[in-house]
């Protein structure tokens, strides 16, 4: 009896399509941002160590992510996230690493990260850059697998739908530590030399015009946590008097090239006297703007 289920079993597996490896990739977490000086974020990043590991994908000195954000004529995206709605999400195609080396071969991920009430979700595809080029660019149904048919098609529904267009790109050297033992769900990450460009929207551009989005003085550090933020963190923060600030590097693009009005929640050079070393407050972000450039 057992050996003709077994039997059974094998020709039932056998009939079935071969499973393929989905590319697809999932997760929602809360983040806590805050803005500190570069030197202050070295000393909160080794205090950190001494809890946490290094993420096995961030290398000493980090490793560098870009964005390549798609948005409406209108900015749309923008201005739900000015706004604040509740229910809010962007598309972008992401690239890990040094931008001289990006072929048409090169790995990219197509992602969309969407806000709803408090809780950030992401869900993403990683694909070769001309099939993410041929799907946000050409508006073309690419190769995809059964498990990625709904992603894939939201995707292009959304591009269609509302007209998407490559809007802005931004760039940052990312440094990341992960959680141990309890605190698996924990990620904090140190972004800087945070830099953009409204133009030449190809990853391979050989002279790209960037130029510093947010004061390279100025590290973006975010706090990523599945449900809770471990009260040790929240003890780091509360003394060394870091103040949670809303901050969004697509949002700090569109107004550093004067695609829309600057708003409250843009970062300035004066945003974190050196005095005090504290984050500033929304209603306090003021200031003047960051012209350079750099690569």
């Amino acid at each position: 009896m057992a050996q003709a289920d077994e039997a059974e079993r094998r020709t039932r597996e056998a009939a079935e399509p071969p499973r393929v490896a989905s590319r697809l990739h999932a997760f929602n977490r809360y983040e806590l941002k805050y803005l500190v000086p570069v030197e202050e974020a070295r000393d909160i990043r080794d205090e950190l160590a001494e809890r946490m590991d290094r993420d096995v994908n961030s290398p000493p000195g980090g490793y560098g992510v870009w964005s390549l954000y798609y948005d409406t004529p209108r900015l749309r995206f923008y201005w739900e996230k000015i706004e604040g709605l509740r229910f809010r999400r962007k598309l972008r195609i992401r690239h890990y690493g040094d931008l001289a080396s990006v072929t048409d071969d090169s790995l990219v991920c197509v992602e969309v990260k969407q806000r709803v009430n408090r809780v950030t979700q992401k869900r993403r595809i990683a694909l070769p850059y001309r099939s993410a080029l041929r799907l946000c660019d050409g508006r073309e149904l690419i190769d995809h697998s059964a498990a990625e048919r709904p992603f894939v098609h939201e995707v292009l529904e959304l591009i269609v739908r509302l007209n998407l267009c490559p809007t802005a790109i931004t760039g940052y050297q990312r440094e990341a530590l992960v959680g141990r033992d309890q605190d698996t769900g924990l990620r904090v990450t140190f972004d800087r030399r945070v830099r953009g460009r409204d133009r030449d929207f190809h990853f391979g551009t050989a002279t790209p015009e960037n130029r510093f989005i947010v004061p390279p003085h100025l590290a973006v550090m975010e706090v990523k946590v599945n449900e809770r933020t471990p009260y040790w963190v929240t003890d780091l923060a509360a003394r060394r008097n870091l103040s949670l600030i809303r901050v969004s590097k697509y949002v700090q693009s569109i107004e550093t090239f004067g695609r829309a009005p600057r708003s409250v929640f843009h970062v300035t050079g004066e945003d974190l006297p050196s005095a005090s070393h504290t984050s500033p407050h929304p209603s306090r972000v003021t200031g003047t703007r960051t012209e350079a450039r750099v690569s």
